[in-house]
């Protein structure tokens, strides 16, 4: 996985975080390797990327740092995961995605984004990309804040 496919989607999850949280601190924990076939914390927004490269993007976070998020985002203290909260995570991964995908283009890059889907419960599993069994290893970035810590899960290859 070459990093310029990976720097866009970390930078711009950790400007977008910090303007959406009101300039509240982002630290960057310490980067590393999982299969594709993992668990996720209990809220994940998926975003899907086809063109020159193939793959997705994983926003995953707890429920708790789910409703802090959207909670901050709303300007509102919101005590379910509702219609609302859903909804407000799946602007945040649609607001990164989108914004690091313009910057992929800029760089000459040409890919196309689905629209985010969101997926909330307990001992879920994201499985290894396109059906294939062939397995993508994904790089994780850890952005911790006060509202909680939201991994960057980001597992994209080339097309052959």
């Amino acid at each position: 996985m070459r990093v310029e496919y990976i720097n866009p989607f970390v930078e711009t999850s950790y400007r977008v975080l910090k303007e959406v949280l009101g300039g509240a601190e982002v630290k960057r924990g310490d980067l590393y390797l999982k299969s594709t076939a993992m668990p996720v914390m209990g809220v994940a927004a998926l975003v899907g990327l086809a063109g020159d490269v193939e793959g997705r993007v994983l926003f995953d976070m707890t429920f708790e740092t789910a409703l802090n998020i959207a909670s901050k985002m709303n300007d509102e203290k919101l005590q379910v995961f509702d219609d609302l909260a859903k909804a407000t995570i799946s602007e945040l991964a649609n607001l990164i995605t989108a914004q690091a995908v313009t910057k992929l283009h800029e760089l000459g890059f040409k890919f196309d984004l689905t629209p985010p889907a969101l997926f909330a419960g307990e001992k879920m599993e994201i499985a290894a990309l396109g059906g294939t069994n062939e397995n993508v290893e994904a790089l994780i970035v850890p952005l911790i804040t006060e509202y909680g810590k939201i991994e960057v899960n980001v597992a994209i290859r080339e097309r052959a």
